[in-house]
């Protein structure tokens, strides 16, 4: 995957309540002599997101905006002029990273309402979750491509976003490629492709154009995303060096020679299995409408209206829902064959559309890979360190020196169970806290 260095956003995270750590009263942010701001976290247990074991009473010092050190309290220095967070019996993580995103075009449950307002709120709303990091994988306009390029910068108080532009269909080579082009000429970070006929309502993508895009996205150094659902076209794809599978297979079992490829190719796979639960929870009353987690930012009307009896009565009666209902069982069989052989995950949701509720489905994706059969502390990589190498950024995922400081402070053990990952403490970007939902 193509490495995007220049991650200095400096995206100001969500805080809950405080609870039992103490951070020190100060008129104004503890500075250096330089101006820096400076925040050291003491005491913490700290789950770097590379699968190492965890780290009990440590200490990370924060300086300008990215980790100057991460060690054992008794070996980490805690500069003077340091403002103290004291974290013992605490967990801290670093932010969460959603490799399969959407943003800027829902408005209530309406599409097509894309601005750089709305790109703005939906990247404060993953925010408010603690989703650190989103990458859009379509439907990017150029004012999304503004939002990221205004990420390098300490005030900035919300997600970091990476784009795909428009998401590149077309029957021939020529009409992909031109969007392939456009997407390249508009900044795109990725390219994302759709090879799927959506249940057989729809034409499928033939494989001379995706063979044509890809070797033409390699060319200008980006790398393509595609969108799936069949096992065959897995295959197919691999077999064009395609770089990421950005759905779950769901239409079968997937084989052994389908882990190995994934593995040998170091290409990873990201499930988006509330993709599925969004065509057919909303048949009847979700549990999670009364979910205090997810009504911290839901909207009323929007939830009003997918309460309307003909709104549950057309999901009931969609042939398509029912169908996916049995495609989602299908790719957590799938997610956890893929994950127990080795292949690399990376946690994403295809949130962002209408009714797929950005932030709190993120959560959900966890419990359901934990469904799945994956640990905790595989998810947890997958959603962190992970999920930065597979869509190839640095400077995020994991908390090592050098690194921003994207971290989650926990009140409980996120080993223990993904649930504990919305014990939301506080949640911080290049070291600057903003409110959360918790």
């Amino acid at each position: 995957m193509v490495k995007r260095s220049s991650l200095s956003a400096i995206v100001l995270l969500a805080s809950g309540i405080i609870g039992a750590c103490s951070i020190v009263d100060r008129e104004a942010p503890a500075t250096d002599a330089a101006g820096a701001p400076v925040l050291a976290i003491v005491g913490v247990t700290v789950i770097d997101g590379s699968g190492a074991e965890p780290l009990p009473d440590a200490t990370v010092v924060v300086r300008d905006g990215r980790i100057e050190s991460v060690g054992p309290s008794a070996e980490i220095e805690v500069p003077a002029e340091a403002e103290v967070l004291e974290a013992a019996g605490k967990y801290l993580v670093p932010g969460l990273i959603n490799a399969h995103g959407h943003v800027g075009a829902t408005l209530g449950l309406d599409g097509g309402h894309y601005s750089r307002e709305n790109v703005l709120r939906h990247l404060q709303l993953y925010a408010n979750y603690g989703v650190t990091t989103v990458v859009s994988l379509g439907g990017d306009e150029p004012a999304g491509v503004e939002v990221r390029d205004e990420q390098d910068t300490p005030s900035l108080d919300r997600a970091r976003l990476f784009v795909a532009g428009a998401v590149v269909t077309g029957d021939t080579p020529g009409a992909a490629l031109e969007m392939v082009d456009g997407n390249a000429a508009m900044g795109a970070d990725f390219i994302k492709i759709r090879v799927d006929d959506n249940l057989g309502a729809t034409s499928k993508m033939p494989p001379a154009v995706y063979r044509a895009v890809i070797e033409r996205a390699h060319e200008l150094g980006l790398p393509v995303a595609a969108h799936l659902f069949y096992l065959e076209d897995a295959h197919a794809l691999l077999d064009q060096d395609v770089d990421f599978i950005v759905h779950s297979v769901r239409d079968r079992d997937v084989d052994d020679g389908l882990a190995a490829r994934l593995v040998e190719a170091d290409v990873c796979y990201s499930p988006t299995l509330t993709r599925e639960v969004s065509t057919f929870v909303y048949e009847s009353e979700p549990e999670f409408f009364s979910d205090d987690f997810f009504l911290a930012s839901a909207e009323p009307a929007v939830l009003e209206a997918l309460r309307a009896p003909e709104s549950m009565a057309r999901y009931r009666e969609s042939e398509s829902a029912q169908r996916y209902k049995e495609a989602l069982a299908q790719a957590q069989r799938n997610l956890g064959a893929l994950s127990d052989a080795g292949v690399t995950i990376a946690m994403g949701t295809d949130t962002g559309p209408p009714a797929r509720f950005q932030g709190y489905f993120e959560h959900m994706e966890l419990a359901l890979m934990a469904e799945s059969g994956m640990s905790p502390m595989e998810i947890l990589v997958a959603s962190t360190g992970d999920a930065a190498r597979c869509t190839g950024l640095e400077g995020v995922g994991t908390i090592e020196a050098g690194n921003w400081a994207d971290l989650i402070l926990l009140s409980d053990d996120p080993l223990a169970g993904v649930e504990n990952l919305r014990a939301i403490e506080s949640v911080w970007i290049a070291g600057n806290r903003v409110p959360s939902v918790s």
